[in-house]
């Protein structure tokens, strides 16, 4: 954590729980490639100049990850062909660069995927959909104070929309109810429940 590196005597415990985030303006391209070279732990993005670097918390990781089980349940049960992409980092050279929280792949394994997944606790925020306006990645979903927002991109807009156009019939409504169980509950028992609900 980069408070780490600042011997502050700040409750430790309290900062797993927040993300943390260090932005560096006056930055190239040239040194935003450098830093994704140097394979650290840390989520990064590009923009304008402006690199930002986040250390997820404990609490971003298990939003994350109950987010990613629940689409890859969605897929199993529906046989939907899918490629987990994680945070592979997206880049249109010289303007944008992204490291999603976690993204997706239908039908074909491509190079920019169809789904980017963002987690904001502290870090990030709906900004970000200009980074990949950029990128040209067709539906990105923001998870933020225990709510879920679906944007698709039309015309080169995002759009908030209520049903996801990659995971046909799954509405933002009926996904928050088991993504926040995330933060509290195993994923055994939350993917079992998702799944019944698919059921239905």
């Amino acid at each position: 954590m980069f408070t780490d590196l600042l011997n502050l005597t700040i409750n430790s415990q309290r900062l797993a729980l927040q993300d943390q985030t260090l932005m560096l303006s006056g930055m190239t391209w040239d040194d935003y490639e450098k830093l994704t070279q140097a394979n650290t732990n840390y989520l990064l993005s590009y923009l304008e100049g402006v690199i930002t670097i986040v250390s997820p918390s404990r609490n971003h990781e298990a939003i994350e990850r109950t987010i990613s089980i629940l689409i890859n349940a969605y897929c199993r049960h529906y046989n939907l062909l899918y490629f987990p992409l994680g945070s592979t980092t997206l880049k249109n050279p010289e303007t944008v660069g992204k490291e999603p929280d976690t993204s997706y792949a239908f039908d074909s394994n491509k190079d920019i995927p169809d789904l980017a997944v963002e987690v904001i606790f502290s870090s990030g925020s709906t900004a970000d959909l200009i980074k990949y306006q950029y990128l040209r990645v067709g539906e990105v979903w923001f998870w933020q104070n225990e709510t879920i927002k679906f944007y698709q991109l039309i015309d080169s807009q995002y759009i908030e929309v209520e049903t996801s156009s990659c995971l046909l019939n799954l509405s933002a409504k009926m996904l928050i109810e088991f993504v926040n169980r995330g933060l509290t509950e195993s994923p055994l028992t939350i993917e079992a429940d998702f799944i019944s609900r698919l059921s239905c």
